[in-house]
Formats: C-alpha cells, structure tokens, sequence
C-alpha cells in the first residue's frame, strides 16, 4: 500500500483516539454539559406550548425546568418513604440475612471441607485489612456527593441557557456549514432535535408506565416494599437490554432475603415477563414511536465504551448519543459509511407484532376521530 492509501485509515484511527482521550479528561466538563443538552431538547416542546400559551419566554423556560426538579424531587421523595418503610424492618431483615449468611456458610464448609470458624477467621482477617479504609471511604462519599450537586447544578444553568440561546445555537451550526451544505446542515440539526425528543419523551413515558405495571405486579405477587422495586426496575429502563434484568435481579434477591416463599419469587418472574411482553409488543412501538435505530451489536459496544470513559451516566448517554452521531453521519457524505455501519436495518413488522401494533394504531386513531 502507498503512503497515500494509508493516510485515510491512520487518520480515523488518530481522530478515534483524540476523540477517546478528550472525551476521559473533560469529562467534569462535558458531562453536565451533555445531560443538560439532552434535557433541553426534552424540554424544548413544553418550552414552546407554554410560549404559545403567551408566556414570556424566560417565564416558560422556567416553569419547564421547575416541571422537571418536581419530578426528580418526587422520584426521590417516594424512594425515600421506601426506604424509610426497609428501615423500619432492619432488626428482621438482619436477622433473616444472617440466617441465610449461615445456610451459605454450611454449605461451603460441605462443598469445599473449609470449617465455619475457618471461614470466620478469614472474614475477620478481612475486615481487620478494611478497616483502615474507613476514613478514604468517607472523604470519597462526601467528595462524590458535592459533586454530584455541583453538577446537578451546573446542568439546570447550562439547561436554561441552552433554551434562552437555542436560536442563536442552531444559527450558529448553520453558519458553520458551507453555503451550499446550509439547509442539509438545517435538515441535520432538526432530525437530531426530533429523534431526540422522541426517544427521551417516549422513555420517559416508558418508564412511567412501567412503574405502574411492575407496582401492580409485585403488588399482587407479594413483593414487600413493591412501590420501592417497581421504581428501581423503571429507572433502570434507562440502560437496554441489562437494566430490566438488573432491576428483576435485585428485587428476587432482596424478597428471598426477606424471607419470600416461593410463589413470591415465581410471581416476580411472571411479572417480569407479562411486562416484558407488553414493553416489546404494545409500548415501545406505540410510545417510543421513532427509535434511534441503532443496530444491537454498537448499542451493546456503546454502552460498554460509555460505561468505561463515564461510568453509569455514560451507559445512560450512550444511546441517545451514538442516534444523534448517525444522523450526523448521515449528513456528512465523507461519514455515511459510518451511519450505515451503527444504524439498523428497517424491516417491515411482520406476523403477530404488526398485528397487534396495527390494532393499536386504529384503536387511538378512532379515539382521537370521536
């Protein structure tokens, strides 16, 4: 190969790895920065219904921002009861977590021959290495608290900024572009608007009523605490594919240590998979609507590249990212390769999926004609 036919792919590769390096040591500065980005976009159509309601313009964006502070203030408020209700039961619940704590120690001591005063031993012998830890854990726990309200804050004020300046934002990327590339580049940054707004309103939406089913659910099933539960596996929605089975996962292990039988347990996995079906097969092609079409394999490697440079808040802004970066590429001929390489091949719905979604589609659209 030439040197020419080489200079292509080393400079992917060197962008890729600029892109990778800038992304680890500014992430105190772009995280709040792209959650506060996402958030206005998912603001934005409340912002202008308020406007065409003649509320003033800094008015509106406030009372949108306030809308989402009462949400998240209420998500806490009422884990919190939760978690009050899980204390009050702590002397039984340590009981009944040491009796298991037991059960587990016997069966070692059989499997593996190691005694349950061994076993005692090496646990002390643990914890006596710990214990000096215990004053860098703290540091690290108030470290992480004040910043996480430093950037809670700093998100709500790029948040408000971004909504107050979206006009002159948007100019800005349309000037950017060539003039004869400026109303593709208008088309770019409105899809990505769209697509944006569509996936946060519809998991938004999502996950309410999956709060509902799995509170419901676990209700009947005789989940202590279902309130608590239902809202973790609904959060937990945030992440594909890992974030349900995470949320099921812990609800089993904490009614098993809370000295579920097993019809408690079988009421769970019943429950888990009637919402399961009805997620895949009623709300997401009703309510999410135009999903980002990201194919499986690069949302599984997007979620794994951002949990690695960003923790959890990179697997939450994983998806709706790598959507907006396809749609880029869709507009750039140089990167359509890329965008055809993440996005997803539309299939035509088939079999009893397009039925039911087709059922729906008539039920809402006849509800809407009367």
């Amino acid at each position: 190969m030439t040197n020419r036919q080489l200079l292509k792919p080393a400079l992917v590769l060197s962008t890729a790895v600029l892109i990778v390096v800038v992304l680890v040591y500014a992430k105190p500065f772009l995280m709040p920065l792209t959650f506060a980005g996402l958030l206005a976009m998912l603001l934005l159509p409340l912002v202008k219904w308020l406007q065409n309601k003649n509320v003033p313009h800094v008015l509106a964006i406030l009372l949108a921002m306030l809308a989402l502070v009462a949400f998240f203030a209420a998500v806490i408020f009422f884990t919190s009861l939760q978690l009050a209700n899980i204390g009050e039961d702590s002397a039984k619940l340590e009981q009944q977590v040491t009796q298991k704590f037991n059960s587990v120690r016997q069966y070692i001591a059989q499997l593996f021959k190691i005694s349950p005063d061994k076993q005692q031993q090496l646990i002390e012998k643990q914890q006596q290495s710990s214990s000096g830890n215990t004053g860098s854990f703290l540091t690290g726990l108030l470290t992480g608290i004040f910043g996480f309200l430093t950037n809670a804050v700093l998100t709500l004020v790029y948040i408000f900024l971004f909504l107050f300046f979206r006009g002159k934002l948007k100019g800005f990327i349309i000037k950017m572009a060539p003039q004869d590339r400026a109303a593709d580049a208008m088309q770019a940054v409105n899809e990505a608007q769209k697509v944006s707004q569509q996936y946060l309103t519809g998991l938004f939406l999502m996950i309410v009523c999956l709060w509902i089913m799995y509170t419901i659910g676990f209700t009947i099933a005789g989940v202590k605490n279902a309130l608590f539960f239902a809202i973790i596996c609904g959060l937990l929605e945030i992440v594909p594919f890992v974030g349900n089975l995470i949320g099921t996962a812990l609800t089993l292990a904490m009614s098993l240590v809370q000295g579920g039988g097993s019809g408690v347990l079988i009421g769970i996995l019943v429950t888990y998979a009637v919402v399961q079906f009805i997620q895949s097969y009623l709300l997401e092609p009703l309510i999410v609507g135009a999903e980002v079409q990201i194919n499986p394999l690069f949302t599984i490697i997007g979620l794994v590249a951002g949990e690695v440079l960003w923790g959890i808040p990179g697997m939450i802004l994983a998806i709706p990212m790598l959507g907006i970066t396809k749609i880029i590429c869709e507009h750039v001929p140089p990167l359509k390769p890329y965008a055809y390489l993440i996005g997803n091949d539309k299939k035509e719905d088939k079999g009893f999926k397009k039925k039911v979604k087709t059922f729906m589609q008539k039920a809402a659209a006849a509800i809407k004609n009367k």
